[in-house]
């Protein structure tokens, strides 16, 4: 158990950016017209990060399934790239358990601090610290969710500042993944779908031009990258 309490202390960081980001979550949500059970169950079962702020946000601008849920996995896609490094370093000690297990709980922080710390830990601790580090990010999204949805309302209500506050959370949350990237190229595809998706909004709902800004990004990204491939 030695590399699973390692991997949840190495969480902290982790833990204490989500809670906020939940926290304002669960208020958007239920300020959204979801249920506090129903908005606790999304981030149980999506856990999502940017995306279910997306996705409660096409839900309100009247978004069918048809479009919400495609727009979700493409969001997502990104983590099907993430899994083999970090398959990879965790492979060289014996796993366990399924590959499904350890993929629900592969977000983009997880990934950062996995492919930063996994080469220090032992090769037998491996899948242990992992899960840890994936236990602490889990548990305080869905905290953080919870609390936003119970008190949310009322800590606004005391304190009218934080909601300007909490309205910056997913912008900066985005804005500090895209400083991440190190190749200038990469913030080609964000910067085309900022523009396309900010342009279409002048003119059609958000269910229509958020997932028309991802496919021109994602193809802004394919165009770039076969020219320089």
């Amino acid at each position: 158990m030695t590399g699973f309490r390692t991997g949840l202390k190495d969480s902290l960081p982790i833990m204490a950016g989500y809670v906020p980001i939940a926290f304002a979550f669960g208020v958007a949500a239920v300020q959204a017209g979801l249920s506090p059970i129903l908005t606790t169950m999304i981030s149980a079962v999506v856990f999502a990060g940017g995306s279910q702020f997306v996705l409660i946000s096409l839900l309100a601008a009247g978004g069918s399934v048809l479009t919400v849920a495609p727009t979700v996995l493409l969001l997502n896609a990104r983590h099907l790239l993430y899994g083999r490094p970090i398959l990879k370093l965790i492979g060289t000690g014996e796993r366990t358990l399924p590959l499904f297990f350890l993929a629900f709980g592969l977000t983009d922080e997880v990934f950062a601090t996995a492919l930063t710390k996994l080469e220090g830990i032992e090769p037998n601790h491996r899948e242990h610290w992992y899960v840890g580090l994936q236990l602490g990010a889990y548990l305080s999204w869905i905290a953080g969710t919870t609390l936003g949805c119970l008190i949310g309302s009322e800590v606004l209500s005391h304190f009218p500042a934080l909601s300007a506050g909490l309205s910056f959370v997913l912008p900066a949350f985005f804005f500090s993944l895209l400083l991440t990237m190190k190749r200038r190229s990469a913030y080609i595809p964000a910067i085309v779908a900022a523009i396309v998706t900010a342009g279409l909004l002048l003119r059609v709902s958000a269910s229509i031009a958020i997932p028309l800004g991802l496919v021109a990004g994602a193809i802004a990204g394919a165009v770039h990258g076969g020219q320089h491939g």
